[in-house]
């Protein structure tokens, strides 16, 4: 996550740096760095923005389609994939081991650079 998509979901999210901290359970400090670019956000703090963006969606206009209709995925991958197992289509991007692009992930990062080109997380920015 860059500096100014971290910026944008905190705005979105109708958040003060110190409001954000206290949710994400961080500094104010660290939240600035976030924002100036000083740190890089760190994983989990990336994973927990885009739940709270996600829910904020959800909310609001009931959120993107199942994963597997956007990627049309056929029976045998979704039989696969742990989205399809536990129904969470909206939130793929959240489980580590989905099926994207015909095969699972091994880090946070190689799913995470799939996941941002995707329309399921994208459309949160």
């Amino acid at each position: 996550m860059e500096k100014h998509d971290f910026l944008e979901a905190r705005k979105k999210l109708g958040k003060t740096q110190k409001q954000i901290a206290e949710l994400l359970g961080a500094s104010v400090k660290a939240i600035q760095g976030y924002e100036q670019g000083w740190r890089a956000v760190p994983p989990h703090v990336e994973r927990q923005i885009y739940f709270l963006l996600s829910r904020r969606r959800n909310m609001e206009e009931g959120g993107p389609r199942p994963c597997w209709e956007i990627k049309n995925c056929p029976d045998e991958r979704r039989e696969q994939c742990p989205a399809w197992e536990f129904q969470a289509g909206k939130l793929c991007w959240f489980i580590n081991g989905t099926v994207c692009e015909c095969k699972a992930m091994k880090s946070w990062g190689e799913k995470m650079k799939i996941c941002r080109t995707c329309e399921v997380l994208s459309h949160l920015l």
